[in-house]
Order: structure tokens, then sequence, then C-alpha cells
């Protein structure tokens, strides 16, 4: 009977761990296609912000230790409401697209 009981857990952790992978690889994917679309003009594919645009704008390169150590809350900020020259996305994106795109800066950390 233990070992029933260890296998079935055992499976539903399995199946746990199965669920949260899937659905932080849809939310980076997600958040890539609103990436390309919104934020890559100036921050570029690879998020360093080495676009002419970028470059004017001294957009910051997401994937530095600066980007990367801000909480997830900070980031949200920083998408809702903008930064320096960024516009903020509020009431453009809604807070799920949102914290798409964070999963997906996230995803750039080097």
């Amino acid at each position: 009977m233990r070992v029933a009981v260890r296998a079935s857990a055992f499976f539903l952790f399995v199946i746990f761990g199965f669920l949260v992978l899937s659905a932080t690889a849809r939310a980076q994917n997600d958040g890539a296609a609103l990436f390309k679309a919104k934020c890559a003009p100036c921050h570029g594919a690879d998020g360093k912000g080495q676009t002419p645009m970028g470059k004017a704008v001294k957009a910051r390169d997401l994937g530095s230790d600066d980007v990367q150590k801000e909480s997830d809350a900070q980031l949200t900020e920083i998408a809702n409401n903008g930064k320096g020259k960024m516009p903020g996305y509020k009431g453009k994106l809604t807070d799920a697209q949102i914290q798409d795109l964070v999963a997906f800066v996230r995803s750039l950390k080097k």
C-alpha cells in the first residue's frame, strides 16, 4: 500500500512539474512574440539595445546584470509605466501579456 501511495505522489509531482514547465515555456513563447512586436525595434531581437533606435534612446541591455537584478514587480512597473524615453504599455497590453514579457526578459539573462 505504501509503495502505491509513494508512486501516486511521485506521479503527481512529475505532472505538476510538467505543468509548471509548460506554463513557463508558453509564457516565454508568448512573451517572445510580444517582445518582437513591441520591444525589438529599440532593444533588438537579442535585447541588447544595439539597434539604431536603441542607441539613440540609450535602451538598456535587458540581459545585463543591472536589469536582471530588478524584481519582477520592478520590471512590470517599467513595462506598464515606461522609463526614460521608453513608452509604457498599461492599457495597451493585458496584465498577463506584461507577465509574459517579464518572463521573456528573464530568458535573456547572460
